[in-house]
């Protein structure tokens, strides 16, 4: 097996050098690299990358320090984290978890830390002691890397191995490579990206965190939990990120017009609101609407709510009647919004989509149509959540191609 590059040796027989081509030196392509070459010191591996530096994306996640894994203590179900490729990534985990993540990298002398919210970052909050630490080990084990050198083209034969790990791509274009080899391709749409959303909140509100809201789609399956930002565009936070991942084939089907729903408490069941605001109004009776409110909103989006709900910002909670009530109930757990385009997430640029799971062994991540063909990371169709999920998804699955390219190369060589 080569590839159509120059600087790419081909292997026209079985020999005990076995020649390895990574396409792609992101997180899954250079961690594949060191695994690989730890288990095979004798394996030439070169890595091959259409930009001028390797790991360019890893140097800028979580807002350049790095959110390296996540402790995956408040995940319940998988495919609450990954979207698509859920099933894959229940056995890529099984063979290289966020645990083994950590062990790895600290082995390395990276100190890490947890957040509350259960992210892992490295101590020194900075993603560029990942890229070196990787750049290092690449250094220290020959491996080959080769910047600036596009592989337009793959060429097939009977030896060697080819690992794309070259990311997700915004056009099927994008995929050219692989292009001749009847490999199909799941249409790729963005994903993780925040809401161009036609709102009344002005420059004071821009800025404002809701802790824990509901943000769904009205008629949709679609729903998310987490904190909200308002921006001047429109909204953001978690919540949003999380409904854009969800919903990000719909979504782009829709041309990013949609209503949006939010629940403005979260968690809390109508019922439970309802009962909220009847104590309100019976132990907050001669005080202002506008002076006493529920605890996760700022004065300013409380009386911007008011006025969306029609209420005036002089009633005093005694003086509320049903009809108030009522408004007040349905604006808080269903508020309306529209939804008028995306806006892109900082330089973090994700996409669903890419090489179709139908075309490879989910254990092994060969391709099923030619053995000595590997994939791996977002050039599969398989992406995650915020919260350090999709590059655990890029350690987990570089490692499994290593591992397997590793163990059928003994089991042939025997």
């Amino acid at each position: 097996m080569c590839i159509k590059n120059k600087s790419v040796p081909s292997q026209s027989k079985m020999e005990d050098k076995l020649s390895i081509a990574i396409i792609g030196a992101g997180a899954a392509g250079c961690f594949c690299a060191i695994n690989l070459k730890r288990m095979m010191p004798e394996a030439d591996i070169h890595i091959f990358e259409s930009k001028g530096r390797a790991l360019a994306k890893v140097a800028v996640t979580g807002g350049g320090r790095c959110n390296l894994t996540n402790t995956f203590r408040q995940v319940g179900n998988l495919q609450d984290v990954y979207p698509r490729g859920e099933q894959l990534m229940r056995r890529a985990l099984s063979v290289f978890s966020a645990e083994d993540t950590c062990a790895w990298f600290q082995k390395e002398g990276v100190r890490l830390i947890a957040q509350e919210d259960e992210c892992i970052f490295p101590q020194s909050q900075d993603a560029m002691q990942i890229v070196n630490t990787l750049l290092y080990n690449i250094k220290k084990h020959n491996i080959q890397l080769h910047l600036n050198e596009k592989v337009t083209e793959l060429l097939l034969n009977k030896w060697g191995r080819i690992v794309v790990t070259a990311g997700g791509h915004a056009t099927l274009a994008g995929f050219g490579m692989l292009d001749g080899l009847d490999i199909p391709i799941e249409r790729p749409v963005p994903s993780l990206f925040t809401f161009s959303v036609q709102g009344d909140w002005n420059q004071l509100l821009m800025g404002t965190v809701v802790e824990d809201v509901q943000a769904f789609l009205p008629g949709t399956k679609f729903r998310s939990q987490g904190a909200l930002l308002l921006t001047h565009w429109g909204m953001s936070g978690p919540a949003i990120l999380r409904l854009s991942s969800y919903a990000a084939r719909y979504l782009a089907e829709h041309n990013y017009q949609s209503a949006l729903g939010i629940n403005w408490m979260g968690r809390m069941a109508e019922e439970e609101v309802k009962n909220m605001l009847q104590n309100m109004m019976r132990q907050h009776a001669q005080k202002l609407i506008t002076n006493v409110y529920p605890p996760q909103f700022s004065s300013k989006l409380w009386n911007l709510l008011l006025t969306r709900m029609g209420i005036p910002l002089t009633q005093r909670w005694g003086t509320l009647n049903t009809r108030h009530l009522n408004k007040m109930l349905s604006l808080l757990t269903a508020d309306n919004y529209q939804i008028t385009g995306k806006y892109p997430f900082k330089e973090e640029f994700v996409t669903c989509g890419g090489v179709s799971l139908k075309a490879i062994n989910i254990n092994t991540l060969q391709s099923k149509q030619y053995p000595n063909l590997y994939f791996a990371g977002e050039v599969l169709d398989v992406d995650a959540v915020t919260g350090g999920f999709n590059l655990q998804a890029a350690w987990s699955m570089g490692y499994v191609v290593a591992k397997h390219i590793f163990t059928s190369y003994q089991t042939n060589s025997q």
